[in-house]
């Protein structure tokens, strides 16, 4: 299956288990890895083959900048969720949730969740 990628999508919102930081908020980056086949617009070059990929970001940036979740594992499904009901041509999708500042003590760069969806049959 061909791929589109959108790395590395930052976002501001208030996900966390911790009142901090459903008050204050944090930055969130996204990772999407989106399946489909791709040959038809390759070939044709014609966008209506494809997926808008400035419509990905508004959907995912929704979500991420949307209502609260406790868990940064809800934010990726709900991401999955809407682009597999938006996007009749999107077959499965990874979403990478990343959360570079948690209020977790120690050192490390950050903490991360990654799902794997595909559409039911």
């Amino acid at each position: 299956m061909d791929k589109i990628y959108l790395n590395k999508m930052e976002f501001y919102g208030y996900h966390g288990l911790f009142p901090e930081e459903n008050k204050l908020g944090q930055r969130f980056l996204v990772d999407l890895a989106l399946e489909l086949d791709l040959k038809k617009a390759g070939q044709t070059d014609n966008m209506d083959e494809s997926i808008d990929y400035g419509r990905i970001y508004q959907v995912t940036k929704e979500i991420v900048e949307g209502e609260a979740s406790k868990l940064i594992e809800n934010v990726a499904e709900k991401i999955s969720a809407s682009l597999l009901s938006e996007f009749d041509k999107l077959m499965a999708c990874t979403i990478k949730v990343i959360k570079p500042d948690p209020p977790i003590p120690g050192h490390y760069n950050s903490v991360a969740i990654e799902i794997y969806r595909e559409r039911s049959q």
